[in-house]
């Protein structure tokens, strides 16, 4: 009898030390194989050309092409390889906007290691699989302020995370491959969006928004 095809994926991550993690769990697996590592969204978009992966483990907090937008880039495409985002935010707005972007699959980076077996499996079967607890922000009505960010583009988005986090635009445009004045364009534009005043009320709104903690 033959042995059915293993899965398999390209792990996208900016930290090795975090898509070595990964690749050792799924390796305990006979059923799914890791293809090839990305350390950037850039560098996926050629991989998965070449490459064909079932899954693509996508981070969404990355220097340059943030997960987000890579996601929209490779469904603009027209790419049919299914999506995982993998990350450290478990409450809205990240979810929605990742679902919404294209993937198939969102998990918290503090799964437990059968977590991620299961959605690969899942998702590889055409499936959505999220965790009960991120179904349950997604399913909470969104307030005024939480329209108010679904109203940011991918890259605006991006930016106001690293901002909320109390970056600078020199660090912002440093870790994204772009210019300070651009990054303070982009930072004009989020705080007429979001009706903010100060850098400093970006951070307050995020806090309060539950997006970065205190």
């Amino acid at each position: 009898m033959s042995k059915s095809k293993p899965i398999t994926v390209l792990l996208v991550d900016d930290h090795q030390i975090v898509r070595v993690g990964f690749r050792r769990l799924i390796e305990t697996t006979s059923d799914v194989r890791v293809l090839a590592e990305a350390q950037s969204g850039e560098e996926s978009y050629q991989l998965v050309n070449d490459l064909r992966p079932d899954i693509i483990i996508m981070d969404i907090n990355m220097p340059g092409t943030g997960g987000l937008e890579a996601i929209g880039r490779l469904r603009k495409r027209n790419v049919k390889e299914k999506i995982i985002a993998l990350t450290v935010h478990e409450t809205e707005p990240f979810p929605s906007r990742v679902l919404a972007a294209g993937a198939q699959g969102y998990l918290s980076k503090r799964c437990a290691p059968q977590e991620l077996i299961q959605a690969i499996r899942k998702v590889y079967r055409g499936e959505t699989f999220v965790t009960n607890q991120v179904m349950r922000e997604i399913n909470k009505t969104p307030g005024n302020d939480e329209a108010a960010i679904n109203k940011l583009t991918p890259r605006e988005f991006q930016v106001f995370s690293l901002l909320a986090e109390g970056r600078t635009a020199i660090e912002i445009g440093h870790d994204m491959n772009l210019s300070h004045k651009t990054i303070h364009s982009h930072r004009s534009n989020i705080m007429k969006k979001l009706k903010l005043e100060t850098s400093f009320s970006i951070v307050q709104f995020a806090i309060l928004q539950g997006i970065v903690k205190n």
